[in-house]
């Protein structure tokens, strides 16, 4: 072991397999150590009790104890970032949403079938995850360990063509929100503080298929303004979010005197889709100084070259600063490009928006 602090992990999920490959996915890294794993969370309570750990890894259906009644407990008594592990169903998705408003720090998807291979697959998401909720809790992430070669990493010309065909300023205003790992929240917070009178937005939050949908609809009913969840042809308009669907992209096009969105079935970019950079280069390409980009929490660089794509364009550009996120990951690396004209508290982004 190096002098880098080690990661603690407690596994709590009902099936046998799942504990058993997560626990073989997370020692592969030198600094992530699983301290117990349990089938439930009155078995996990006793474990936590001779040590605590730095993650936990929740399942949501279990027997004794459900996931989301253990993480309210947790959150209560105990903070400790705590990853959602969730099937990829509508009724999952529900359920998730109720766990990232009780807290948990992010979802890690499983499907219903084939869950060992997915799992193997899957395993530098998770590891990442993992070091990331660790990293959250001292506002830094840890270096990444060495594992295996990452797939091919798509910029957004997998999308969209760069260069810039925007009009002139006009009075049609919007902006664009990009976020990842703590977003759910910050978003939350954000639009219930905006009026029904604030720019349109768009939006892209990293969220898998079927959990977008569920995502937009508790915002809409949360919020004065209304959210939904993007459909192509959707108006741009005061009043009104439009969020980027799970496992497609969202772009921004000029129809006439108006913007309005499509969404795109194509490769994931940054290993996203949807993607923040696909976005953030739609709205420099399209609507230049007639929009406001604004990146927030979530680890990664997705993101970053596009708020520096859409800065050269003349549009203003915001930053989360670091002390008000949960992972200063996305925002970190869009600083470093001098894309940001301005770096703000989470509690500032609403009114600049609004404005």
């Amino acid at each position: 072991m190096n002098n880098a602090r080690e990661i603690k992990v407690i596994i709590v999920d009902d099936s046998a397999v799942v504990r058993q490959v997560m626990e073989q996915v997370l020692s592969r890294d030198p600094e992530i150590r699983v301290i117990a794993h349990a089938m439930d969370p009155i078995f996990a309570q006793e474990k936590m009790k001779k040590e605590w750990p730095d993650v936990i890894l929740l399942d949501v259906e279990m027997p004794r104890m459900d996931g989301i009644t253990f993480l309210r407990k947790i959150m209560a008594e105990h903070p400790t970032p705590v990853i959602i592990c969730s099937s990829l169903t509508e009724k999952g998705a529900e359920t998730t949403m109720q766990a990232l408003a009780a807290g948990a720090f992010a979802i890690f998807t499983k499907p219903s079938l084939g869950v060992k291979n997915y799992l193997v697959d899957a395993s530098m998401d998770l590891v990442a995850a993992v070091r990331a909720a660790a990293g959250a809790r001292v506002a830094k992430i840890p270096p990444q360990a060495a594992l295996a070669r990452p797939p091919k990493k798509l910029t957004a010309d997998a999308v969209l063509a760069p260069g810039f065909e925007a009009m002139a300023v006009t009075t049609e205003r919007f902006t664009a929100i990009g976020t990842s790992t703590g977003g759910t929240q910050a978003l939350e917070f954000v639009l219930s503080s905006l009026p029904r009178t604030c720019p349109g937005l768009v939006v892209v939050q990293h969220m898998p298929e079927k959990f977008t949908a569920a995502f937009a609809q508790r915002l809409d009913r949360i919020c004065e303004i209304e959210v939904r969840e993007a459909r192509t042809g959707d108006r741009v308009i005061p009043g009104r979010a439009i969020i980027a669907p799970g496992g497609q992209h969202l772009v921004v096009k000029r129809s006439g005197a108006q913007y309005v969105v499509e969404v795109v079935a194509a490769p994931p970019v940054n290993r996203h889709c949807p993607s923040v950079d696909v976005l953030f280069r739609s709205c420099a390409k399209y609507a230049g100084r007639n929009v406001v980009g604004v990146i927030m929490t979530g680890m990664g660089d997705d993101g970053a070259r596009g708020l520096l794509e859409m800065h050269q364009a003349g549009a203003r550009t915001i930053a989360q600063d670091e002390e008000s996120c949960v992972v200063f990951g996305m925002p970190k690396e869009a600083i470093k490009l001098g894309a940001a004209d301005r770096v703000v508290p989470l509690s500032a982004i609403p009114d600049l928006i609004a404005r």
